[in-house]
């Protein structure tokens, strides 16, 4: 009921819950990202603490990063939400996300020094706070009261030194760009079990096919067998119906509850494909449907191209042509339309690590 409920009346819906905590933690990931954001971050402190610790790092995961690199002004919010959540909360979260991430939240908002062993004239920094008299920090930002990191490191001194020992010293000693390096490894390692692959492998779905391989249907092979897996958002069914504009979903209304069933896990496979290569918004609730329709729409094209090429019943494609081949195909057909938003060089969001991946029209 909840997530089927317009975004802007989820608060409410929750509100009325008798016993909201049974019910936040079964909501998909996805899902509670855009329904807190919704709320707006500052104002879920009350919705927190029902929220499991993986779906905290899934929602930090989905809107605290830009591209390849960490969004600190969103990370920043979720982390001061967090510590106006309870001391409980914010020392489940801070164990659950990557140490990585929380030290770069703490370097770009502190500067910290190590009072040393062996200097008996050593004075701590002016205004500098510290927990135990050997770690002593300011802010980086004039005017930045700090009380969100006050409360996090006194939780952490209080409940887990080794952790809050560990923090101070990355905040200290660790690079930057290392610490950014392996909290995108974690990072990417996760979104890929919800689904979402990294940039590179999603693009392939634009990959160029020669006019003369786009009607091949590779042997008998069962293209609706697929494995099904935990979906990031709220999905029951696929809107199959004899009477949808899209020919793909009324080519699946006209299967059996076994094959629609299957569809619906490789289909938001697909979409997911769509989000990342277009370099969607992830925590973007309308980002979903922006893919689900590109989807959709593509997918039916290359559909209708190949069952009229073998003179074949769409449904007959459907089980030998993988869907993922059929947005390709349809890609192909269209490749102005099709084509995503074009990363140059220079832009923050290209992926770092590889540009493999073709678009319609280019060779491969």
């Amino acid at each position: 009921m909840v997530c089927e409920t317009p975004l802007a009346h989820r608060s409410e819906i929750l509100g009325l819950l008798p016993a909201p905590e049974a019910v936040v933690p079964l909501m998909p990931e996805a899902e509670l990202c855009f329904t807190l954001k919704a709320i707006g971050i500052e104002d879920t402190g009350w919705l927190l603490p029902y929220a499991t610790a993986e779906q905290v790092v899934a929602c930090v995961d989905l809107d605290a990063w830009k591209g390849n690199l960490p969004d600190y002004h969103n990370l920043d919010r979720w982390l001061e939400t967090l510590a106006s959540s309870g001391e409980e909360v914010l020392l489940s979260a801070i164990r659950a996300l990557d140490p990585e991430v929380v030290v770069l939240f703490l370097r770009q908002r502190i500067h910290c020094v190590q009072k040393p062993d062996d200097d008996d004239g050593w004075q701590p920094p002016i205004g500098g706070q510290t927990q135990e008299g050997q770690f002593y920090f300011t802010a980086i930002r004039e005017g930045d009261d700090l009380n969100a990191i006050t409360t996090m490191l006194r939780a952490l001194f209080s409940a887990d030194y080794w952790t809050y020992f560990r923090m101070l010293q990355g905040v200290i000693h660790e690079p930057t760009a290392e610490n950014e390096e392996w909290a995108l490894r974690w990072r990417t390692g996760r979104l890929e079990d919800l689904g979402f692959p990294t940039w590179d492998r999603a693009s392939g779905i634009y990959r160029f096919i020669r006019p003369d391989e786009r009607a091949l249907i590779d042997g008998d092979q069962q293209a609706l067998d697929a494995p099904e897996w935990h979906l990031p958002v709220w999905m029951p069914s696929l809107p199959a119906a004899l009477d949808h504009h899209h020919l793909l979903f009324r080519t699946l209304a006209r299967m059996d509850a076994a094959e629609r069933r299957s569809a619906l896990f490789v289909f938001i496979a697909l979409a997911n494909k769509v989000a990342v290569a277009d370099r969607m918004e992830l925590s973007d609730a309308e980002s979903t449907p922006r893919a689900i329709e590109k989807a959709a729409a593509l997918a039916s094209a290359g559909l209708e191209f190949i069952a009229t090429a073998h003179a074949l019943d769409a449904t007959e494609v459907l089980r030998r042509v993988t869907i993922n081949r059929l947005f390709s195909v349809g890609a192909n057909l269209d490749p102005d339309g099709a084509r995503p938003k074009a990363v140059t060089p220079s832009d923050p969001e290209a992926p770092g690590d590889s540009d493999a991946g073709t678009l319609p029209g280019e060779p491969e």
